[in-house]
């Protein structure tokens, strides 16, 4: 049986023009056609949804997750002293989540031993509904380096490649590599933490088994090894100077970035969550608005830089750090809210979500985009997101390969 989803106009993930009027067709879990009109007659007999005044977009790709994390101020260190089976039962959760959310895909930088990875495969086995998953298993890190409570703890160049051939065995998707400090305490956020030998040699590997490296960098020397190393892409890309956090755009750095073609991932929503949280409080005590302060500068260095960045020539794909800080596994609308600020068109910010999202990621030919042939996974919004982005909250149906895993009425 076909399904059919009507609505004033459909974005289909690639840029391209809003098809006004238009008739999804979907069949056996995939985009079979999109029309525009009347229904024709042969699909008389078809289940139809019709949402007058709404927009169809594919469902969204967030790119960069942590689905063991809560996103409710947790830190780190502390979420970690909860079992495996806490941590599992966040993850599931959180996937169900952003179900609801319109976002059908989340791609998991980072967790827990193989938590997230087997998460990924009971979802596959059909044994609940949640966005689809890929993973990274464990993020490799250096000893004692950054999220080395997930188990991901190597070094030297044997024994990198090492743990790059046990994240493939535990069925990692892509390789995730902590090529600087980060929010972990002890770790150096302003110095690269492995060698240009040791990213040679994960970058190398992970190639040679046909997985996709990413890498966090959050200095401006740590971008540099990563992209002589021949990374796939870039978490954050981030300019700490120093201990105080201080950051110094370098666009040499950048020029070098631009050229390499390596997409960056922007983690805005990062500091918008901080900032939105701690401004909704009634009462901030003297720790909380020093802590406020701090944010409000890293967010605008880091909406600075995202500007210079992108005027450089770097390309970037939208992804939030769901878990981390107070980011929220729905946040995704944020972060495209926050790279249209950036300067991005609607356009450009609700790709850098779906077709671009999932060109980055390796998902092209599965998702992304509502192309004939594609995975049914459809997110419909009440309103047009080109002419608002807040529309991207107001969600009437969402599909994922062809069924219906949340629907609203209109008012």
């Amino acid at each position: 049986m076909k399904t059919l989803i009507k609505a004033a106009r459909l974005i289909d993930g690639t840029g391209a023009a809003p098809v006004k009027d238009p008739i999804l067709v979907i069949a056996g879990g995939k985009v079979e056609a999109i029309l525009s009109g009347t229904v024709p007659a042969e699909f008389a007999d078809a289940e139809i949804h019709d949402c007058p005044g709404a927009t169809i977009l594919p469902g969204l790709i967030d790119t960069h997750v942590h689905l063991n994390l809560p996103g409710d101020g947790t830190l780190l260190e502390e979420a970690m002293r909860e079992t495996p089976g806490v941590l599992m039962a966040t993850s599931t959760f959180a996937v169900g989540k952003a179900l609801a959310a319109g976002i059908t895909t989340v791609r998991d930088v980072g967790a827990h031993e193989r938590t997230a990875i087997d998460l990924r495969r009971a979802l596959q086995l059909g044994h609940g509904e949640g966005a689809r998953v890929l993973a990274c298993g464990q993020p490799i890190t250096v000893t004692g380096g950054h999220t080395w409570y997930f188990g991901g703890e190597a070094d030297g160049e044997d024994g990198v490649r090492r743990k790059v051939r046990e994240m493939v065995k535990l069925g990692a998707d892509f390789i995730k590599v902590m090529a600087s400090g980060g929010g972990t305490v002890g770790t150096q956020s302003w110095k690269p933490s492995f060698t240009p030998g040791e990213l040679h040699a994960l970058a190398d590997e992970a190639h040679r088994f046909d997985r996709l490296a990413t890498a966090h960098c959050l200095c401006a020397q740590s971008i540099d090894d990563v992209i002589a190393a021949g990374f796939d892409q870039i978490e954050h890309a981030g300019f700490i100077a120093d201990r105080k956090g201080n950051q110094v755009y370098d666009p040499a750095v950048a020029e070098r970035l631009a050229k390499s073609g390596i997409p960056v991932t922007s983690t805005l929503a990062v500091g918008g969550a901080v900032l939105r949280e701690m401004r909704a409080r009634t009462v901030l005590t003297p720790a909380d608005q020093a802590f406020l302060a701090r944010w409000e500068k890293m967010a605008a260095d880091n909406m600075a830089q995202f500007r210079k960045l992108r005027a450089a020539g770097v390309s970037f794909v939208a992804g939030t750090d769901a878990g981390w800080r107070f980011t929220r596994i729905d946040d995704l609308p944020l972060e495209i809210a926050m790279m249209h600020e950036g300067g991005m068109s609607t356009m450009e910010a609700l790709v850098a979500a779906t077709g671009y999202a999932a060109r980055v990621i390796g998902l092209a030919d599965e998702t992304g985009t509502l192309k004939p042939g594609l995975a049914a996974d459809v997110l419909v919004v009440s309103a047009d997101p080109l002419a608002d982005l807040a529309a991207l909250r107001d969600v009437r149906l969402v599909m994922q390969a062809g069924k219906v895993t949340a629907s609203r009425q209109p008012l």
